[in-house]
């Protein structure tokens, strides 16, 4: 009953695996061995992006600091969501990496910036000459922050406003598998053919110890990264065993099927919440359910042993009838006899 964070489920035995078949014997250091080589061409050929740049790291938040490090003037913005992971949390990793950068927040009710609304911010900026910040890329988070999804029409329409004023777009993607589940696409399709110009490809929340995928549909915009990653102590000199996680992850569709597994039991939880009066607060795009629930019914959950995070409101409080909102997350490991259990709690 373990719904906190789809970081906190186990490795799958396929990821631990590879990694012990790649400890067998010597490899070069640094990238240099023959499977980091292997995984790069793997990336390059599911993204059908056969010159993206591609790079390992073994952290979201070094993934996405890095490519923003990569492609922001310190004296730039970066546009973004006000409910954005960059925004929220990362200890301002994005500023310190781009050397002083700022993040310039877009407003919404749902994690999603729209086109116009990116617009409306972009003309705030670049128009005060040396005096103010200068217009950076935009990013986006798939899956968003709150759970909702951005669909292809949407992205495109938004990396169209970047485009439009010469603006590189970065992507968020540590939930990108579960996106791609949902709408059923190709990464290619979620992300350069939509527009995005650089994506992290999340692993760690989907089945594997500890690895991200950078990647840069546009190599000419990647000439900096592996300065800036050694630079912040982000080379791992055994890099072949981030590579051979991210071998498991992409063979036989590890990486989709590990996605789908974590949405259809989402999808599951969802419809047993619902028929326990819950009131799912946010749509469902993947894998994370925002629900109200009674205080009551709050601490009678927790007393049984689920574990999930209050995201407003306190259980100390004199009545127990008022709505506390939940975050209920699921990852590939969690099956069905699980949520059951939990379910059980609502009428115990």
């Amino acid at each position: 009953m373990f719904f906190e964070s789809d970081n906190s489920g186990p490795a799958h035995p396929s990821v631990l695996a590879a990694l012990s078949h790649a400890n067998e014997g010597y490899a070069s250091a640094y990238g240099s061995d023959p499977l980091s080589a292997q995984v790069s061409a793997k990336i390059r050929e599911l993204f059908e992006a056969p010159k993206a740049a591609v790079y390992l790291v073994a952290t979201g938040t070094a993934a996405n600091s890095l490519i923003l490090s990569t492609i922001t003037k310190p004296f730039e913005t970066i546009f973004c969501s006000n409910r954005a992971h960059i925004h929220e949390d990362e200890c301002n990793a994005p500023e310190f990496f781009t050397g002083g950068a700022k993040l310039t927040l877009v407003p919404t009710t749902d994690g999603k910036i729209t086109a116009g609304d990116l617009e409306a911010k972009l003309l705030l900026e670049e128009n005060r000459g040396v005096h103010g910040p200068q217009r950076g890329p935009v990013s986006i988070t798939q899956i968003t922050e709150t759970g909702s999804i951005y669909n292809l029409e949407e992205i495109r329409s938004i990396t169209g406003v970047a485009t439009q004023y010469g603006l590189s777009t970065h992507m968020d993607g540590a939930r990108f598998a579960n996106a791609v589940a949902t709408l059923g696409c190709s990464p290619a399709e979620m992300s350069w053919e939509a527009g995005i110009d650089c994506l992290s490809f999340g692993g760690t929340k989907n089945g594997l110890l500890g690895v991200e995928a950078a990647i840069f549909f546009n190599p000419e915009l990647a000439a900096q990264f592996e300065l800036r990653r050694k630079r912040a102590a982000h080379l791992f000199s055994k890099n072949r065993y981030l590579a051979a996680q991210m071998q498991a992850y992409l063979t036989d569709d590890l990486w989709l099927k590990s996605a789908e597994q974590a949405n259809a039991t989402t999808a599951y939880l969802a419809e047993g919440l619902r028929k326990e009066g819950a009131e799912i607060t946010q749509p469902i795009g993947g894998n994370i359910i925002f629900a109200n629930l009674p205080r009551a019914t709050h601490k009678r959950l927790k007393e049984g042993g689920a574990k999930y995070h209050i995201m407003s409101g306190t259980l100390e409080g004199a009545d127990p009838d008022e709505p506390l909102l939940a975050r209920f997350v699921c990852d590939w490991s969690i099956d069905r006899a699980a949520i059951d259990q939990f379910l059980g709690l609502f009428k115990s």
